[in-house]
């Protein structure tokens, strides 16, 4: 089964983003079950922020909750406004927290905050008692990040003067690991120490402190709720080793015109690139705006009709420049179409040659692209 948000934007997109739903859900199971290799009862939630890592949240949330999924994770409060209203019963909890005066906010769309100090845990109390009502709350200590989160002092606080807590729920406790991708990091095991502290200190309230990698870090850092964010959009990781996530996203471009250049010319902005031979250059509808980073110029490639074809020159607002030159001209007409990733370019790849990670190339993906959303594979308990 397969289907688009618009099937005529489908039809006149310069660009189509496929996302293999199926494949986002396999990843849950995937990353459920290894929590649950040890026979203990761990839950494993969804990270959705950043519009689910570009596949989008509205439409991945609700696949993810049929396939078994009870809580979510966003960054910002629009972004569990906007979830929520098509996922009207389970928890969606908010990372940053709670900013001065979104209070009603929260009450009102059922979100709950992530408290990341005393000030946050402070105002949130006193909303409760504006509302006469018990709120939940996920209380959020830093073991080693320093960004977010309850430091040695605060968090000594609250153990010392549970009080404070008077008026919420505590719906978790959480923590968040610095270099879980590097299982040898000692950082990973006094994280571990803390965090661990903290939970004993703290009894009654079910904690959470792996991420995507850190579920891989074994059963002793799984406590009671996991919380994969990149691999369910099968980003790797495992870095170094093969890639267990099955890939979610393909980005196809339609090629918009060709050419036949001579030797010793050059290619767009800056004659970046100089051509050493007679050439035919293709012209691709994807450029900078919609997330084709600019210092991927005269460094990565694309692949047409399975074929591996260079992008030459600078990388445009709106237009990329391939070297078709070794293809037949029949393959490579306008209208066909180039995958920038997929099966033979994955977003780990092309992070690569971007210099930077996977995750920005999939919180990347431009909003220009057309979405067809496919759902073609057995689904699992």
């Amino acid at each position: 089964m397969s289907h688009s948000t618009n099937s005529d934007a489908t039809r006149r997109a310069g660009a189509v983003l496929t996302v293999d739903l199926a494949a986002i859900a396999a990843n849950w199971r995937g990353l459920r079950d290894a929590g649950r290799a040890a026979g203990r009862p761990v839950e494993c939630a969804a990270v959705l922020k950043a519009d689910a890592y570009g596949t989008g949240a509205t439409i991945v949330g609700p696949r993810l909750a049929a396939e078994g999924c009870r809580q979510f994770f966003v960054a910002h409060i629009d972004e569990g406004i906007a979830l929520r209203a098509v996922l009207p019963d389970h928890p969606i909890y908010v990372l940053n927290g709670l900013l001065a005066g979104t209070e009603p906010d929260f009450v009102e769309h059922g979100l709950t905050p992530v408290l990341n100090h005393l000030g946050q845990l402070n105002a949130w109390r006193a909303a409760a008692q504006r509302y006469n009502r018990a709120l939940d709350a996920v209380i959020h200590i830093d073991t080693g990040m320093h960004r977010l989160g309850f430091g040695p002092e605060e968090e000594q606080v609250l153990i010392n003067e549970r009080g404070r807590l008077r008026g919420l729920r505590l719906a978790l406790l959480m923590s968040h690991l610095v270099v879980s991708e590097e299982p040898g990091n000692p950082i990973n095991s006094e994280q571990l120490s803390r965090f661990r502290t903290f939970v004993r200190a703290m009894p009654g309230a079910p904690a959470s402190l792996a991420n995507s990698s850190g579920i891989f870090l074994g059963p002793d850092y799984h406590f009671d709720l996991l919380r994969p964010g990149a691999a369910l959009y099968g980003i790797n990781p495992l870095p170094g080793q093969p890639n267990p996530m099955l890939p979610t996203v393909r980005l196809d471009v339609r090629i918009l015109q060709t050419r036949v250049i001579d030797a010793l010319q050059t290619v767009g902005y800056g004659a970046a690139w100089r051509s050493a031979r007679p050439s035919r250059v293709a012209t691709i509808a994807l450029g900078y705006a919609d997330g084709y980073f600019r210092n991927l110029i005269n460094r990565t490639h694309v692949h047409v009709a399975g074929h591996r074809v260079p992008v030459i020159g600078r990388i445009s607002m709106d237009l990329v420049t391939i070297d078709v030159t070794d293809l037949p001209e029949s393959i490579c007409q306008p209208g066909a179409t180039v995958e920038v990733l997929g099966e033979n370019m994955t977003a780990d790849d092309l992070a690569d040659h971007a210099h930077t990670n996977a995750y920005e190339i999939m919180t990347a993906l431009g909003r220009r692209y057309a979405r067809l959303y496919t759902d073609d594979r057995m689904e699992g308990p």
